[in-house]
This record gives structure tokens, sequence and C-alpha cells, in this order.
């Protein structure tokens, strides 16, 4: 009998070590989010390329995830915390997370991390990005053609690289098919905030804008423009279909599924290096929604033979001749901007009215 209890309790031991192996065996994969999961836009897609991992591994995956994390000491902390307990990869999904994954990157060589849109990497950090002014260059399109009173706002998070590109992007490409378009830009210092989106979007609109673009996260500038009547508005980062076929016209989306695969993968066959990545329309990083019937046909095809050139590599959005702000030249005629040139940019071409914020 006592030998009996022995051999069941040493099986039942080995069990549960086999159990903790296969427990172990599992890729844990961590998720750190700006905003809630439900915003939808930003951390709603790459909330969407989270289950994409879920739904291609199965069970030899574990995800987890942090929204509403604030950028600085607040992320460094979230960050630690999942490596700590146990996590392979590591994205995290903001710019202002930069400086918070390479301190927890030092002391956590065993652990890879993947961060959005910044540029300081290290043997165990990659960074990634969108190519997001491709798809500003089609809505800046759409809006110049779409506006009647000649003024476009625009909502800006903050004023990095990234979101100033968009801008130049945008208004380059709405002034090559409206002469007389102007842009009013206001700056809501956050990428989430509902109430403070919603307030920048009626400002514009108070001061004549009847295109509204933006580079923050929720829906409040669409349901602004909604309640407002005769305002056009473009979803960011997610389709925003829900207001569709007006105010929002269409759409600029973020497919980071493919991306998240791709590297979760790497990790599991253990052939992860550290990489950069910028993507656009053409590998699909960066993905156009459904222009909608609110948007004239010819402007519709002209938008759509954009993309198609930019896709291609026929066409780049920033193509001289271009000038700066201040009047300075930027790309002589037929020069393109390089991708050094584009991370670092922190200037308006000529035409912009304005000052960037420090």
């Amino acid at each position: 009998m006592k030998l009996t209890s022995l051999l069941t309790g040493a099986a039942v031991a080995l069990g549960l070590a086999a159990g903790g192996a296969l427990a172990q065996d599992k890729t844990k994969v961590g998720f750190v989010y700006v905003g809630p999961v439900g915003d939808g836009g930003w951390t709603y897609e790459h909330d969407q390329g989270r289950k994409a991992v879920v739904e291609e591994f199965g069970d030899a995956v574990e995800t987890v995830y942090v929204e509403n994390v604030a950028e600085g000491p607040d992320a460094e902390r979230v960050i630690t915390q999942m490596a700590l307990q146990g996590a392979d990869l590591i994205f995290t999904t903001s710019f202002g997370y930069m400086d918070p994954t390479i301190n927890v990157a030092a002391k956590f060589p065993d652990v890879k991390f993947e961060h959005a849109t910044g540029y300081k990497r290290a043997d165990n950090v990659s960074t990634y990005s969108a190519r997001f002014y491709e798809g500003r260059a089609v809505q800046g399109t759409i809006a110049g053609h779409m506006t009647e009173s000649n003024i476009i706002g625009y909502i800006g998070s903050y004023p990095i690289p990234e979101v100033i590109r968009g801008i130049n992007s945008a208004y380059i490409h709405a002034k090559k098919v409206n002469p007389d378009v102007e842009f009013k830009i206001v700056w809501a210092f956050t990428w989430f905030d509902p109430a403070k989106e919603a307030d920048a979007a009626k400002v514009l609109i108070e001061q004549g804008a009847d295109v509204i673009l933006q580079h923050t996260d929720s829906t409040a500038p669409q349901a602004a423009a909604q309640a407002a009547g005769n305002v056009i508005t473009f979803g960011q980062a997610s389709d925003m279909a829900e207001y569709a076929p007006k105010p929002r016209v269409s759409s600029i989306i973020d497919n980071w599924a493919p991306y998240y695969i791709a590297r979760t993968k790497a990790v599991i066959d253990g052939t992860w290096t550290s990489t950069d990545t910028w993507d656009g329309i053409g590998p699909g990083m960066v993905g156009i929604g459904e222009i909608t019937d609110a948007v004239p046909a010819e402007v519709k095809a002209e938008a759509l033979a954009l993309k198609d050139a930019m896709a291609s590599g026929e066409y780049h959005p920033f193509t001289g001749p271009l000038k700066k702000q201040d009047g300075s030249d930027f790309l002589a005629e037929g020069e393109t901007a390089d991708d050094g040139t584009l991370a670092g940019m922190n200037f308006y071409v000529e035409g912009i009215e304005g000052s960037i914020p420090e």
C-alpha cells in the first residue's frame, strides 16, 4: 500500500513537472498600450495584431497586455513587470515608450523588445513603424478636392517627426489639387483623450474648416463632425467605418498583424535579430479604408491611382520641387526625400502657417 502510494505520488510529481515544463515552453508575448483596447483607433489595431498572434500560434503562445499606460516612468514600471513575469518578447506601442524600453532592455538581455515608431535600438531591441505619410497623401488629395471653404483642419497629437511628416504630406497633396487650400492646426498634446479631441475638432470647425484630419486615436472628432454637419473626416489608425459614408469618407488603417506574427515566429524559431522596419502601402502595413460614395467618382479614382503609384514605388509623396516653410530649399525638381530626413523631420513645408510647438 505504501509502495503504491509512493509510486502514485512520484507519478503525480512527474506529471506536475512535465506540465510546468510545457507551460514554460510557451512563448510569452507582452504588449504595452498607450490607450484602451476599445479606443477604435491606434490601440485597437495593435490589439487586433495581438489577437492575430493568438490565432496563428494557438497554445504555443501566451499573450498579455496592459492598456492605458502613460508615457514615462509608469511605462518603465509596466515593461519591467512584464519582463519579471517571464515575457520572452515585449511590444511597446507608443513613441514615448522609447527610453523606458531601452532602459528595461538593458536589465533583461535575454528578453526581446520591439518598440513602435521610435529610433533607438540595441542588441535586444528592434524598432518598427509604418509610413503613415503615404496614407496622408491620399487623404490630402481627397480633402483638397472636397473642401468648399478651402480650410482644412488638422488635429495633431505631439509635435514629433511622425506627426509633422503627416501634416506636410497631407498639405502637399491638398495643395496640388487645390492651390487655394489653407491648413489650420490644433495641437491636442495627447494621443487619446476624447474630450480634448472633440474640443479641437470644434475649434477647427468654428474657424471654418469643413474637412478634419487627425493624428489622435479616438473617434471623438468624427462625432463632432457628424454633429456639425457638412464636415468630412478620415478614420485614423482604424477604419472608424461606423461614421461612414459621411462624415468619414475614408481612413488610414494600421495593419500590424503580419509583423507581430513574423516577429513572434522569429522568437519561437530562435532567429530573432534586432532590426528596423518601416513599411507602407506596398507591403500592406498601411491600408486605405474604403473611399465612400460621398467622394465624387473622379476624385476617388485619382486617390486610388495615387495609392497604387506609391504601392509600386513609382511615386514618392515627398518629391521636389519643395521648399521649407522659411523659403529655403528642401527638394529640387524630381528629387525625393531620403529616410533619414523624413525620420527627423522637424519643419513645415512652404505654405503652412504657424510654428511647430517646442
